[in-house]
Order: C-alpha cells, then structure tokens, then sequence
C-alpha cells in the first residue's frame, strides 16, 4: 500500500503540495503524516479481498507520507542544479560553483560532494537520453518501501507497549497481526504478543512510544527490531548560577574535542583532566574504501 502511494505520487504537484501545508480549504495540515494524506484525499486499499484494518492503511499512509516529505529537498536540490547546468558538468568554475551554491537550499553549508554526486546522476541521465530531466521525478524512480511496520500511526485497538511490573527493562508489545498472508476477513487477524528488553540508556520512569519494527534481513535474518522511541523529564535549565561547563569544539583532524573546566569560589577558572576528543579514523576508513570500491565500479562500467 505504501508503494502504490509513492507510486501514484512521485511528481512534482503532488509533492509541492503536500510541503505547501495547507489543504484546499486553506487549512494547516496535521503534523501526522498519515493525517496530512487524509486531509488531501490521497487514500489507498489493501487489494482485491484482502481484509484490513483502518490502522492497517494509517501505517501506510504514513510511511509514504514521510517519504514524500522528505522529496521536497531532493527536488529542490535537483532544481537548482538544474537551474544551474555548468558548461562542463566534470569541472565547475568557480563561478559556476557560486551560482549553485546560491540556488540549492542551505548550499554554503552543502558538501560539494553532494552537489557532484547529484551532477553525475543528472549527466548520466543526460548522456542516456540526450537532454537533461525535466525533475527529480523524471531523474529517479519512486523509492523502493522499507519493509516496516510505523506503530507511531496506529492506536490500542491495534498495539500497546506496557512495562512489567517487576523489571522495568522489560516490555510487553502487543499488536495484532494476520495469521496468513491474505487475510479475508478479521478472524485472520490475532493478538501477538511481543516481549522486548530496553537498553539502560532508557530511564525506569521514561515514557515510552509505540515503536517501528523492522524484519531483519541477510544472514542475521529472522529477527525483528524495534526502533522505540521513549520522552522524560529534565530539569529546567537555569541561565545563571553555574560552576561547571564543558566547552565543545569541531576540527578536521579530530572532528569533536570537548574539555570541562570549573569556577572556583576565588574566580579562578581550572581544567578537570586532559579533556577528550571523538576520533573518527575507524569511520572515515571505511569511507575510503567504499569511495574506492565505487570508482572501481565506475571504471569498469566505463570501459
């Protein structure tokens, strides 16, 4: 059902509006995005006699609701270079670097990578078929839909998510699921019952949220995680009043470098310990070699 959404709505009017939000009568649209897709009449079924739920075709709509959301900056990305098409697509002037940057969103901020791996798509879209995309939706396909289930977007008669009484690490998810592929009516439907342990990063008094399951898939297959979001309190932050503070800084070689430090009664201002840095040598290698691995491909494609 979410990729007949998708399908059905990959193109630039439908997408506009939906980031317009407003509906026709000029009304905000919810934040919810499968209650966006209602208020716009985009509505989907399950298929010739397969029998769901209401909650069923919510988890639908709104996972395509996100998606189409996020379209809206891939489009406006796309329409700025577009808008922007250098001489030669390889080697920008600088010039020529300056008026895209100008008229992608954020694109002082953008890494020109990005802005070069959009640029080789839209070449190659232009080598294939002698001119460039119209948009987007002309340069790429309608998304390939994660195997998911959104619970965010259902409500008790469909999940629920309660803690046990003796462990609070421990969790109970119920939610109702087919007993067949093709259900044909609701007695192919039946409770499930799910026990899920949280990590200690969750506070015992933290309130949880109804999670997105994702089925595993590969050699690890035959799992299924939860991605479960939780909300607790903190205290109010006062502006005034501090003696301790942690000073945050960003670099190329070390990328995050943090250092706390205290305020004594005297006004001295003193250092705890040698501070610490994030290193992110394991990661940029990886980076690396996956940047070869495709230039690899790359050339062999090419030859």
């Amino acid at each position: 059902m979410a990729a007949d959404l998708l399908a059905e709505h990959w193109n630039a009017g439908d997408v506009a509006r939906l980031a317009a939000g407003v509906d026709e009568a000029g009304r905000v649209l919810p934040s919810n995005a499968w209650m966006a897709l209602r208020r716009l009449g985009w509505d989907v079924t399950a298929g010739d006699g397969i029998k769901v739920n209401d909650r069923i075709v919510r988890m639908a709509q709104e996972q395509a609701g996100r998606t189409l959301r996020g379209a809206r900056h891939r489009a406006e990305m796309a329409a700025g270079i577009l808008a922007t098409w250098p001489a030669d697509p390889a080697e920008r002037t600088e010039a020529e670097w300056d008026a895209v940057r100008e008229a992608v969103p954020d694109g002082r901020c953008l890494p020109g990578s990005v802005i070069k791996a959009r640029t080789r798509q839209i070449a190659a879209f232009c080598d294939e078929r002698g001119r460039l995309p119209v948009d987007v939706f002309e340069l790429e396909e309608a998304p390939r839909v994660a195997r998911m289930l959104v619970l965010a977007a259902v409500d008790r008669q469909q999940a629920t998510l309660e803690r046990a009484d003796d462990e609070s690490a421990r969790v109970l998810l119920r939610l109702q699921l087919p007993t067949r592929p093709d259900p044909r009516s609701y007695a192919d439907w039946t409770w499930v019952a799910c026990p899920l342990t949280l990590p200690p990063t969750v506070p015992a008094d933290a309130v949880l949220h109804l999670p997105t399951l994702r089925p595993a898939t590969g050699p690890g297959g035959g799992r299924v995680h939860a991605d479960l979001a939780f909300s607790h309190a903190v205290p109010k932050v006062e502006r005034k009043g501090h003696t301790t503070a942690l000073g945050v800084d960003w670099g190329l070689n070390t990328l995050l470098s943090a250092g706390p430090c205290r305020l004594h009664a005297d006004g001295t201002i003193r250092a705890l310990g040698a501070g610490a840095m994030f290193r992110a040598a394991g990661v940029m290698a990886r980076q690396h070699r996956l940047r070869r691995h495709g230039e690899h491909l790359h050339a062999k494609t090419d030859t």
